[in-house]
C-alpha cells in the first residue's frame, strides 16, 4: 500500500528481458536506504518487489525487480530504457500520515497527455483515457498518475465520446516528480480510486450492463 507521495525520482540502470517479462534495475538512494529483499517499492505507479540490491557506480543504492507480462502490457514500464527517470515510493508504514490517498500500485491502464496549459506558478494537464475507465473518475476525486496522488480538477461530461480529465500541478509536483517533464503524446500509468472500482464491481451483479473496465 502506498500514499502517492513520491519520495524521489530514480534512474533506470538496466532493463533485461526475461522470457515474456522484464527485470528492471533502478537507482534510488532514498528508497534503498532501508530496503530489504521482498519489500514493495512502487515504480511510476506500479508496485514491484525487491529481489536484489546493489550499488551503482556513483555509490548510490540500487534495487532489482521483476515485471510480469501483464504489468508490461498494462503500463509504460515496457518502454523504459537505461537513463530514464521514474517516480519512486516505498510502501507506507502503518504509523505514517496518509498525505495522499490509498494507492495500491495496481495500474488500470495508461492515459495520454493531450495538452499542457501553463499558469503563473502551476500547470494544467489534460489526459485522454480509455472510455472503459472514464466511469471510475469523478470531478474532485483522487487519481494516481505514474505513482503520484492527484486530484481531478476537471472532467469530460459523461456523454462525451472521447473522454478526458485534467489535473493541476503545483511547482512542488512539477519538480519533485517526472510529471513536470511530460509533453503532449507522452503516456502515464493510471490507477483509479479503489473505492470506485469496488462500487463498479458490485453494480455489475445488479446491472449486467454496468461498465466493467479492464483493471490490471
Amino acid at each position: 500500500m502506498f500514499t502517492g507521495l513520491i519520495e524521489e525520482i530514480g534512474e533506470i540502470i538496466a532493463v533485461d528481458a526475461v522470457g515474456d517479462s522484464l527485470r528492471l534495475t533502478v537507482k534510488g538512494p532514498k528508497v534503498t536506504a532501508d530496503a530489504q529483499h521482498g519489500d514493495s517499492i512502487q515504480v511510476s505507479g506500479v508496485c514491484l518487489t525487491v529481489i536484489e540490491q546493489g550499488v551503482a557506480a556513483d555509490g548510490a543504492g540500487t534495487f532489482t525487480a521483476d515485471v510480469m507480462e501483464q504489468s508490461v502490457r498494462m503500463s509504460t514500464l515496457g518502454g523504459l530504457r537505461p537513463g530514464d527517470g521514474v517516480n519512486l515510493e516505498r510502501a507506507a508504514r502503518v504509523d505514517s500520515r496518509l498525505g495522499g490517498h490509498i494507492v495500491q500500485g495496481h495500474v488500470d491502464g495508461t492515459a495520454e497527455l493531450v495538452s499542457v496549459t501553463p499558469h503563473d506558478n502551476w500547470k494544467t494537464l489534460r489526459f485522454a483515457l480509455d472510455p472503459a475507465l472514464a466511469p471510475l473518475l469523478v470531478d474532485k476525486g483522487s487519481v494516481t498518475l505514474s505513482g503520484v496522488s492527484l486530484t481531478v480538477s476537471s472532467i469530460a461530461p459523461a456523454a462525451e465520446s472521447a473522454p478526458w480529465f485534467e489535473v493541476s500541478l503545483i511547482p512542488e509536483t512539477l519538480t519533485a516528480t517526472t510529471l513536470g517533464a511530460l509533453a503532449p503524446g507522452d503516456r502515464v500509468n493510471l490507477e483509479t480510486d479503489i473505492l470506485a472500482r469496488h462500487v463498479q464491481r458490485m453494480l455489475q451483479f445488479t446491472d449486467p450492463t454496468a461498465n466493467e473496465g479492464t483493471p490490471a
